[in-house]
């Protein structure tokens, strides 16, 4: 049987009411929830201030549950519409669902991720997405093509934040949403926001993508108590690695796919490649790779990893280089490759991204890529039991770590994992190696 507990102070109206009205008809908030059908811990929770924003449906249930007559019945709705998040904002929210930001250029070569991660959020089978990889692979843009497609076939709402962004300013919607995120993402004691979201949007359930998590902080209760609250909503995290959520659908993203061998006929066809062109057509609209260069053209790509940013870097430079220029600059020595990162506009923020990377990773992680990177690019996991003397799940878990933030490419040769360290960031860390010691780089997103 449940036990009534008094009131203070700072309970809100609406469970003020509800108490009193129980407690007048001489019902117990274990029959009152059999007759409401709202659990004894809702009910709880709301007479004592733990809750303060009901949904509409409980309002009404708990009305029948208590036989409120019409005017009982009006009271209790307008105590529970005090200090909920404006219904002008919540009409407009379900009369026009909001759309994801507009994408400036066309997504090249990610049909199969976009794809599976659209089938998988439309279906609800996943509820909770993480797209992880290196800096520069494309994460952003992914997500924006998934929220997009989600938005033109179903009409989802798409709520799209920006995890650094301050959680106030700009419509109300939106700062509503950025508060939310906020209180996510933060440790506080304040949940206000996160329950004024559920409040707006629970009827209409969205998708709510977080882009650009880099944190450490992330509280796996709320994010865990959201999901609960709102059932049909959808969350969508672009970050640097996994966050290690319950129910979370880790998807590592990985580089375009480079051409694998020389042949003509198919290096064209190589979505690296393709990239490559269309940012070179940027700075040279009549720019078609000759016959001769399409061999150079293909192992530039290779050398910056297939990375989308690190081809638009690269193709920069052909308003300067002509292909052949290009390729030698980039196969010159780790440092040139890294100068040519700034692309011929000067903007090293793929650089500074990496350098952040690699400084952020736990010791023994980024003491381990250190001594790999020293021996080559490419490594089992028997060198690496090898080199660090330790046990082969051990090694197992620590190359699995650089696999998930996207530093490093797993393969199977002959029945046999193999793994191949990034060029960018093989020649990062032996280019940070060789520099003083000196602070850890501004962090700058990709």
């Amino acid at each position: 049987m449940s036990i009534d507990v008094g009131t203070g102070e700072d309970v809100p109206q609406f469970g003020l009411l509800v108490r009193q009205h129980r407690l007048r008809i001489g019902l117990t908030q274990r029959e009152l929830a059999d007759f409401s059908t709202v659990s004894v811990r809702a009910i709880r929770d709301l007479e004592q201030g733990r809750a303060r924003r009901p949904r509409q449906d409980t309002v009404r249930l708990i009305a029948d549950g208590l036989r409120l007559g019409l005017r009982a019945r009006a009271d209790l709705e307008t105590a529970a519409n005090q200090g909920r998040t404006s219904w002008a904002v919540k009409a407009a929210y379900e009369a026009d669902p909001p759309a994801p930001p507009f994408a400036l250029d066309v997504l090249v070569g990610r049909e199969t991720e976009t794809s599976t991660l659209t089938g998988e959020l439309a279906s609800g089978a996943e509820r909770l997405v993480t797209v992880t990889g290196v800096d520069g692979v494309g994460r952003t843009r992914l997500a924006l093509e998934v929220a997009t497609r989600l938005h033109t076939a179903e009409r989802t709402p798409v709520l799209w934040c920006a995890a650094d962004a301050a959680p106030a300013g700009g419509d109300r919607l939106a700062a509503l949403v950025r508060a939310c995120v906020h209180q996510l993402l933060n440790a506080g004691d304040a949940t206000d926001d996160i329950a004024a979201f559920v409040d707006t949007v629970a009827d209409r359930p969205p998708l709510l993508v977080v882009d650009g998590v880099t944190g450490p902080v992330v509280r796996a209760d709320r994010v865990a108590a959201l999901l609960r609250d709102c059932p049909g909503l959808r969350i969508l995290v672009t970050a640097a690695q996994p966050l290690h959520l319950p129910g979370e659908r880790t998807f590592l993203l990985t580089p375009l796919a480079v051409p694998e061998d020389d042949d003509p006929l198919t290096i064209g066809q190589s979505p690296a490649v393709r990239v490559f062109v269309e940012r070179a057509r940027r700075v040279r609209p009549d720019f078609t790779p000759a016959p001769a260069d399409s061999g150079l053209v293909a192992d530039i790509c290779r050398r910056v990893d297939g990375l989308p940013l690190a081809l638009q870097a690269a193709a920069s430079w052909l308003v300067v280089y002509d292909v052949p220029t290009l390729h030698q600059c980039l196969h010159a020595d780790p440092a040139n490759l890294l100068h040519h990162l700034a692309g011929a506009d000067g903007d090293i923020r793929l650089r500074d991204a990496l350098d952040h990377r690699l400084a952020a990773l736990p010791t023994a992680d980024r003491d381990l890529l250190a001594d790999l990177c020293r021996r080559g690019d490419r490594f089992g996991l028997a060198d690496v039991t090898a080199l660090t003397g330790s046990s082969l799940p051990d090694s197992g878990r620590a190359v699995r770590d650089l696999v998930l933030r996207g530093l490093v490419q797993p393969s199977y040769e002959a029945g046999q994992s193999r793994f191949r360290i990034l060029h960018l960031v093989r020649a990062t860390q032996l280019e940070s190696a060789a520099r003083p010691a000196a602070g850890v780089p501004a962090h700058v997103g990709a």
